[in-house]
């Protein structure tokens, strides 16, 4: 399965254009240093939430969209060597100096994908989810991880993946940890739907939220209240 850099930004709304012309520039060396996927998702439903939330993950301030987006890799060596080349890379150096966001509230991490189905294709719009799970829970994560993403492909989703944190650093303003508001002896999953488009989207959460698989009562093997989620737009997708 796929290695995961999954990354979380606040950008300007007025930035927009300027973000997506940047992830353009940025995509070229990621592509050359081995990833063989780059996702950039524009906030579009990202809602409040009571304990957690997409905003608060990255310290959001007015007038800032939240951005879901990911990097894939084969393996942890692949994406370590893509790292390492981007590092010593000038060009990455150059567009560090000019980001069009404040990269202090960035958040980013390493997953290994324990669940992923679906035969892909271009995602026209992403339900992005951040989940701090037990680490002693991780095969019963995986078994209802596995179950839900069953459901949501036979609804028309083009691909499910959910990613167990592997790298996860701790940050000095931000990070995964806080976002999930992850206690001791937990890890973060990073995880997404990808969709066709939102209107394939919303007609099948219409349908999932009826199917008995969804409302059969088991419970959770995490804390949903601390569940982040939000659905996307694709700004890019190679």
């Amino acid at each position: 399965m796929a290695y995961i850099d999954g990354f979380v930004v606040a950008v300007p709304a007025a930035n927009k254009e300027i973000y997506r012309k940047h992830a353009n520039e940025a995509l070229t060396i990621i592509r050359e240093s081995g990833a063989t996927r780059m996702v950039e998702a524009w906030g579009d439903e990202v809602p409040d939430g009571k304990v957690t939330d997409f905003k608060g993950a990255v310290k959001a301030e007015p007038g800032e969209v939240v951005v879901f987006s990911w990097f894939e890799y084969p393996d942890r060596k692949a994406r370590d060597a893509a790292n390492a080349k981007m590092m010593s890379d000038p060009r990455m150096k150059t567009m560090g100096e000019s980001m069009p966001f404040d990269g202090k509230r960035m958040i980013y991490g390493g997953f290994d994908a324990l669940v992923d189905k679906g035969e892909g294709g271009a995602a026209g719009y992403v339900d992005g989810v951040l989940i701090a799970v037990p680490q002693d829970r991780k095969m019963d994560f995986r078994n209802h991880a596995a179950e839900l993403a069953a459901l949501f492909t036979d609804y028309g989703a083009r691909r499910v993946v959910d990613a167990w944190g592997d790298d996860v650093p701790d940050g000095k303003v931000t990070d995964f940890k806080g976002a999930v508001k992850a206690k001791e002896g937990e890890t973060v999953v990073f995880g997404w739907v990808e969709w066709a488009s939102k209107a394939a989207r919303d007609e099948a959460w219409s349908k999932i939220r009826q199917d008995a698989r969804m409302n059969n009562g088991a419970p959770m093997p995490f804390d949903g209240q601390r569940m982040v989620y939000g659905g996307f737009a694709t700004l890019l997708d190679a």
